[in-house]
């Protein structure tokens, strides 16, 4: 005998998802980040985004790029909730793939002075294509994860057979 389940609403709450995406897309896409720059793909550094504010010397420590690490994760976070909160809406890889490229954009086309470091075109090859597909992914992971919580009408579909 089944047992009845009380009416109850199972909307995600698009705040806390958020978050948590961001801080996941940080997690891996930043460790992946990390590992490219170990095994030497990228040159520049996982605290990058640290550069206006720390030296570079100290960036370049251990500890300079574990803070790095997790400036990415904030960063990511807040991202994801930039995405989550107005393009959760989208369907399909994508806007996801799309919002990955604009931020690629972003940080090493027009933020490339703001960051202190080289601009895409003066970097070597394998680092601008390292760097351009870390983002690639780390936005499609955003925003095919917003998109497939956000639109799944699998889920809603189930809903309406169980009540």
């Amino acid at each position: 005998m089944k047992k009845k389940h009380p009416k109850r609403s199972e909307h995600t709450n698009p705040w806390l998802f958020a978050i948590e995406l961001g801080f996941f897309a940080g997690v891996i896409w930043g460790g992946a980040h990390w590992l490219m720059y170990i095994m030497k793909f990228t040159k520049v550094s996982p605290g990058f985004l640290l550069e206006p504010f720390f030296k570079h010397q100290f960036l370049a420590t251990s500890a300079g790029q574990a803070a790095g690490y997790l400036s990415f994760i904030v960063f990511s976070v807040f991202v994801s909730l930039l995405y989550v909160l107005t393009l959760r809406r989208l369907k399909g890889p994508w806007p996801g793939l799309i919002y990955g490229v604009l931020w690629w954009g972003i940080i090493f086309l027009a933020g490339s002075r703001l960051f202190l470091m080289q601009g895409p075109f003066h970097l070597p090859w394998n680092t601008v294509i390292s760097e351009f597909c870390i983002f690639l992914l780390w936005g499609l992971f955003i925003g095919y994860t917003a998109a497939v919580e956000f639109t799944d009408e699998r889920k809603r579909d189930q809903q309406t057979r169980l009540a």
